[in-house]
């Protein structure tokens, strides 16, 4: 027998809407541990499948309780934390599963990256006096979320664009502080192409029951997608480079090749992060006054 066809019982349960018999869930149950000798491409290739599934939160649910994830996606059924009865904070594997759900079913990528974006949650939790805090999780959840799919063999285009998703998800919950445009601007420049899944997953990851605060979040989401769609009429916010190239620089400071140039060329790209399109008259200036506060060196 396949052991493969366990996990494509959960790949049916997703895709299918169908529910295993009992004994079917049993026997998963005893025998899950046989899934070890399945080649990672192969479970990649399963999993795939079944994240994009209509009854994906009831395949994720099968897998974590048949211990089917233990051997293939460890970081799922962790995610289970024991709720402490004075500091109680959300359920974190049940909000990953209605994060998964609420994002687009055909977008791969955009399913990974729900699946993910809080496996740094059980690393960094900490108790303190005002409650449970996953300080840097996003952070810790991406390397974390990196090492799972290079290990289920993931093509590294994914990859790199889940990891990308886990480290700015939490990027948007600042914006209520209030965003200058060059906020804005840093928000888009680092989203790149990955700019409208990262606003779905932001919108899927709010779940809380408490309609006003949905209602405010929902709110800010909708004001900053407007402000980007409002600056990206007046510049080309997907392609913000410096005002003056190497060569420009080069020529106006009578200096070669170096780490100096891209230094200025750095300086320059986050005034124009901050100020928005600079002409090339004010760019030299600038530089000039870059120029004259290092000693000219």
């Amino acid at each position: 027998d396949d052991p493969l066809r366990m996990l494509r019982a959960a790949r049916f349960a997703s895709t299918l809407g169908v529910k295993p018999l009992p004994e079917v869930v049993q026997a998963i149950g005893r025998m899950h541990e046989r899934l070890r000798i399945v080649s990672p491409e192969r479970i990649q290739a399963e999993l795939s499948k079944l994240l994009q599934g209509a009854h994906v939160d009831r395949a994720l649910m099968l897998i974590v309780e048949t211990g089917l994830a233990d051997v293939f996606l460890p970081e799922l059924p962790s995610l289970r934390l024991e709720q402490d009865p004075v500091h109680r904070h959300k359920d974190v594997f049940r909000h990953t599963l209605a994060v998964v759900k609420q994002c687009a079913a055909d977008n791969l990528v955009l399913r990974l990256a729900a699946l993910l974006h809080d496996i740094g949650k059980p690393k960094t939790r900490e108790i303190t006096p005002e409650g449970v805090q996953f300080h840097h999780h996003e952070m810790v959840g991406a390397r974390m979320a990196e090492e799972r799919l290079r290990a289920l063999r993931y093509p590294e285009r994914v990859v790199q664009d889940v990891r990308k998703l886990v480290e700015l998800h939490l990027r948007f919950h600042t914006y209520g502080a209030g965003w200058t445009d060059g906020a804005v601007r840093r928000y888009v420049r680092d989203a790149g192409h990955l700019l409208d899944d990262l606003n779905q997953l932001t919108r899927a990851d709010c779940t809380t029951q408490n309609p006003a605060t949905a209602r405010i979040l929902s709110r800010l989401q909708d004001e900053l997608e407007e402000r980007i769609a409002r600056l990206a009429e007046e510049e080309n916010l997907a392609a913000i480079k410096p005002p003056l190239d190497g060569n420009q620089i080069m020529e106006h400071l009578k200096i070669g090749p170096g780490p100096t140039v891209g230094e200025a060329r750095n300086h320059l790209l986050e005034l124009r992060m901050d100020r928005g399109p600079i002409p090339e008259d004010e760019a030299y200036r600038l530089l000039d006054e870059w120029w004259e506060q290092r000693g000219g060196e």
